[in-house]
């Protein structure tokens, strides 16, 4: 359990909460193993199964304490809130935000800079940790070509001129992934992003990680009471989760990317993990897809300090938190929005 930016965060799949006065009681086999104040919480997240009493959520509906529900994996499912409730005046701001092509402009790059930012890093890290196995000239090119964009990814107030950096940010990075894939490149070949379907086992690792990172983000703003499909960089289309979208990009390089390079240069993924379709579409196998989601979810619960709060916690809580200072800024409370930023 880990109390954050007024959040109360439980981790632990067996912990049962209730209520003893103004109080919120974690317990675990009928025993109490923490206790919090009330007046000291916005919200409360719990990935625990066990779940909560009804009268804590109605003390929490009354003090105007978000309540929500996930799975231990992070899937969310609910969220308890009262009737003076402060989520229909945040997600009308969103609402307005993203129609205002300038105040979106602002999230977005703040976004994209974190996505630079931590693609320079990954960069870096691979030439710290494997400097004699890699092109070091070609990488170090690269990394200062990503952090060369970062001033006018800043300055920019135009979404489409956003999109054209980012771009820019995209080729560079992609340009020498190649050269941090450290496995067997008969197998593991990577000429560039492709996608919808994916074309080689580099490109399914990577559709599949994406997936698997916007499906917690969602998660993430549901739970903070923010509305996953309206988002600021990813327009407005049925069905998609935009600002999921948004959200992941500045996770992308240090959560899904650093994964995949992982399965692939530990050799936990080999070439019968994949299937290759009459159309050319590359897939994992059933038995693949099983084993990268326990990597994935053991992957969640290592531990970072965040850049930010400067507080260590699980790489699985990182979206909820980006998507709590989110919802900060969107409100009000804070000038800037933090990207999670990387080394």
């Amino acid at each position: 359990m880990r109390h954050l930016l007024n959040t109360l965060f439980v981790t632990s799949e067996d912990i049962y909460l209730s209520l003893d006065g103004e109080n919120v009681l974690a317990n675990r086999k009928n025993e109490v193993v923490a206790r919090y104040p009330l007046h000291i919480l916005s919200g409360i997240i719990t990935f625990s199964y066990a779940g909560a009493s009804p009268a804590l959520m109605g003390a929490c509906a009354r003090h105007g304490i978000a309540l929500s529900f996930c799975t231990p994996r992070g899937r969310f499912l609910a969220r308890v809130s009262g009737e003076n409730n402060g989520n229909v005046l945040l997600r009308r701001r969103q609402y307005r935000i993203a129609d205002d092509p300038q105040q979106s402009c602002r999230i977005a790059r703040s976004m994209i800079f974190g996505k630079i930012y931590n693609a320079h890093w990954s960069i870096r890290r691979t030439l710290r940790d494997h400097g004699l196995r890699v092109n070091e000239e070609e990488l170090s090119s690269a990394a200062q070509q990503l952090k060369d964009l970062l001033p006018a990814v800043m300055e920019q107030t135009e979404l489409d001129a956003l999109r054209g950096w980012e771009g820019v940010a995209a080729a560079a990075y992609f340009g020498v992934f190649p050269q941090m894939i450290l496995g067997d490149r008969r197998v593991f070949s990577f000429a560039g992003r492709n996608r919808r379907p994916p074309l080689d086992p580099v490109n399914a690792l990577l559709s599949f990680a994406y997936s698997l990172l916007s499906y917690d983000c969602a998660a993430a703003l549901e739970s903070v009471g923010m509305d996953a499909y309206v988002g600021f960089l990813h327009r407005d289309r049925p069905g998609r989760s935009s600002l999921a979208l948004d959200l992941m990009e500045e996770l992308r390089p240090c959560v899904a990317d650093r994964f995949v390079l992982t399965l692939i240069n530990n050799r936990i993924c080999k070439a019968g993990d994949f299937l290759v379709q009459e159309s050319g579409a590359v897939l994992l196998t059933e038995d693949a897809r099983r084993e990268v989601l326990s990597r994935w979810q053991e992957r969640k619960k290592e531990t970072i300090t965040h850049p930010y709060l400067g507080e260590k916690i699980p790489w699985g809580l990182v979206p909820y938190l980006q998507a709590l200072l989110l919802s900060r800024y969107i409100r009000g409370d804070m000038e800037e929005y933090p990207p999670f930023l990387w080394k």
